[in-house]
């Protein structure tokens, strides 16, 4: 089997993956897939399937990527690839999970994966870009809808906590922006 090394949450890691194929008809395992079951990345969950819902979303090399519709094979070896297992740092919580947990955004729980992953690399992109205005509760709804200017892909909640979901996000942004 190929294998692919990654930069997982800051350290390099390989592991081997399944795939089939060869060229332009290559295909392998989802990248989902291999982070849970060969990497123990428990934070990624399987959601639809097709790239709809946002429970899948990893950022790779900082941009948000829905883990369940993309094949290992794709990913750059060396690529930095980051989920929401690894955003603590030194036991310390990132301002995003801290936020979730502090607004109770996250009911069930089973989309706070991606709400955070995704907003993580949403807001990271935008401070990268040079804003640094906290960005106010309409762009964080069309963020999470997929209708905001730098982001096409929609993040689903089913258990309705989307007030707090924007809520948490917008206080994880400030602290964010200091």
């Amino acid at each position: 089997m190929p294998v692919r090394t990654i930069r997982l949450n800051g350290e390099e890691t390989s592991a081997e993956y399944q795939s089939a194929g060869t060229g332009d008809d290559q295909a392998s395992e989802p990248l989902l897939y291999w982070l849970r079951e060969r990497l123990g990345q428990y934070g990624p969950r399987f959601g639809c399937g097709v790239s709809q819902c946002g429970a899948c979303t990893v950022l790779v090399d900082g941009v948000p990527t829905r883990s369940c519709v993309t094949d290992v094979h794709t990913v750059p070896d060396g690529a930095e690839v980051r989920t929401l297992d690894g955003l603590a740092e030194n036991g310390e919580r990132h301002p995003l999970q801290k936020a979730f947990v502090r607004f109770q955004a996250g009911q069930c729980a089973f989309c706070v994966n991606g709400m955070v992953m995704g907003a993580l690399g949403w807001l990271e992109g935008r401070i990268a870009a040079g804003n640094r205005a906290v960005p106010s509760a309409d762009e964080i709804r069309d963020f999470l809808s997929g209708a905001g200017e730098d982001n096409d892909r929609n993040y689903l909640c089913r258990c309705g906590t989307h007030t707090r979901i924007t809520a948490a996000i917008r206080s994880a942004a400030e602290e964010m922006v200091r």
